[in-house]
Parts: C-alpha cells; structure tokens; sequence
C-alpha cells in the first residue's frame, strides 16, 4: 500500500465529489475539474472524505497509482476551493511586461515583443511591469504555463538576466578575470 495513498481526502464544505466508471469529477466554489480513473484503483466518498483505494493483486502499478490519484484528487480539492498562482519576475534593463487581452506581451531584448496566450482557465496578471502572476485553478496548467514564459528567456549565470520564478536563486558564474 502507499504512504500517500492510503491518507483520506478532506473534502471542505462546498465541495463535491462524483465518482463515474472513467474519472472522478470536483465542483468547488472555484470551478470543477476532471481527473480519469485507472482500473488498478477505486475512489470511494465516506461522509467528508475522498478515500483512494487499489482493486486486485496490488502489483508494482497498483502501488504507483494509488499515491498518484491520491496526490491529483489533494490538488484538485485545493484549487477548487483556493485556487494556484505562480510568480514570476523579469530581470533586465528596460525588460517588462504587460497584460494584452487573454495573454501577456513582453519586451525581453529581443528586437521583437514576445506574445503568448494563455490556455483556458489560466488568469495573468501584472502588477508592475516586471512581476507576472500566473493563477488558475488546474495546479498542472499553472505550473506548466509559467514554465512555458520562464522558457522564453531563462536567466542566465552571468549577469542574472532573464525571466525566473520569485525567490528562485540563480547561480552566478564568475567572468573572465583580466590579468
């Protein structure tokens, strides 16, 4: 049996649980999410709880996906009903950024703006011009969107610019010494 799997699911008031034959659906004051079921686990709903439970033999798979489904139906629970952001900061001369629409629109040193939509369910916002706010409620999509903007100009080891997560230490390499 899993460590983590075998921990019950709290489910706060306001949130339900609806349990299918292929996924597991929660509705929260947030919005709901979707997540689909294996076959090697069940999912069961005991008074305000969500418990995760392994069908047959119990292999190697079982085990796996037991935590998993566990660990997705946690993050589904809190962004329904907290929801998930992810900050980041650009760092640069004359680098910032600002909201365009449904996306973001970013001056990076490139001789061009950089342009990029966010994907359903995802919010930007900006509140100076070199701080982005990723937020959603699909810890998965957030984290893989700010991802997404992080890539387009990582900071780098020398001077340290470029777009990196708040409170993330760059590692700063030493230039060459002049003798």
């Amino acid at each position: 049996m899993s460590r983590i799997g075998k921990k019950a699911v709290s489910l706060p008031a306001g949130v339900s649980l609806t349990v299918a034959a292929d996924h597991v659906q929660i509705k929260g004051p947030k919005g709901e999410l979707q997540f689909p079921l294996f076959p090697e686990v069940t999912v069961e709903q005991e008074e305000n709880a969500a418990v995760v439970k392994q069908t047959g033999g119990g292999g190697r798979k079982a085990r796996a996906l037991h935590g998993l489904v566990r660990a997705h139906l946690a993050n589904m629970v809190e962004g329904v009903t907290q929801g998930f952001s992810a900050s980041l900061e650009i760092v640069g001369t004359g680098w910032n950024a600002k909201a365009a629409g449904k996306g973001i629109e970013m001056q990076i040193g490139f001789c061009h703006p950089v342009k990029m939509d966010a994907p359903d369910g995802i919010q930007i916002e900006v509140p100076n011009p070199t701080e982005i706010v990723v937020r959603g409620i699909d810890k998965q999509k957030v984290g893989q969107f700010a991802a997404n903007i992080r890539r387009v100009r990582p900071p780098e080891p020398y001077k340290g610019k470029g777009i990196r997560y708040k409170g993330e230490i760059v590692r700063r390499k030493v230039g060459k010494s002049v003798s």
